[in-house]
């Protein structure tokens, strides 16, 4: 059975990922306490891999590897430093030739191609980071899965979860549950991935 790939993304109410701009994942807006972290933790251990475009791979890349032995934060925020230095990824980069922490570069026009190959041969869940890459994934009939975080917050405007869809998506409820915080977890199946 090949992998699957799963989107997973925090958005507000409206389906934005970022009020700011360049935000980064770090908006006011969010709700992530520890508790959340864990159930983010969890599910990241559970990966086979995660692929991410270059935005979510230097943020993440900016934070984590120096939180997983930082003593002054949380637990839950080193175990989420080592699950992402140690995880095996791949970024989606035509800007970027090489990467540190267990990552292979994927760049050119033929990467959505090698990520289908990736999902073919490997087995599991594949975590997806950024809405330019899962964007490309679902043209290409590729993403499998949408796992949403959604904050009770309206932002009104920003990035939004896909970039100029052009037609409507069908999506099947696999799973749902509520987090302190008024968080809700959807998750889908994408039709006809």
């Amino acid at each position: 059975m090949p992998a699957r790939f799963v989107y997973w993304m925090n958005v507000s109410l409206d389906l934005f990922i970022e009020h700011a701009h360049d935000e980064q994942g770090g908006g006011d807006w969010m709700s992530i306490d520890d508790e959340l972290h864990a159930v983010f933790n969890a599910r990241a251990e559970a990966l086979t891999m995660m692929v991410q475009g270059r935005r979510v791979f230097e943020t993440m890349e900016t934070f984590w590897p120096a939180a997983r032995d930082n003593v002054e934060f949380p637990q839950v925020y080193r175990d989420y430093g080592r699950i992402w230095t140690d995880k095996p990824k791949i970024l989606v980069s035509r800007a970027r030739i090489e990467a540190p922490h267990n990552t292979t570069v994927f760049g050119g026009d033929d990467a959505i191609a090698r990520l289908g190959e990736v999902r073919a041969s490997e087995s599991g869940d594949i975590g997806v980071g950024g809405a330019g890459i899962a964007t490309q994934l679902l043209a290409a009939g590729l993403l499998d899965e949408v796992l949403l975080f959604t904050h009770p917050v309206i932002l009104g405007s920003g990035r939004p979860l896909f970039d100029g869809l052009t037609s409507p998506v069908r999506l099947e409820l696999l799973e749902q549950a509520t987090y302190s915080g008024g968080v809700t977890m959807h998750r889908y199946a994408v039709g006809d991935a």
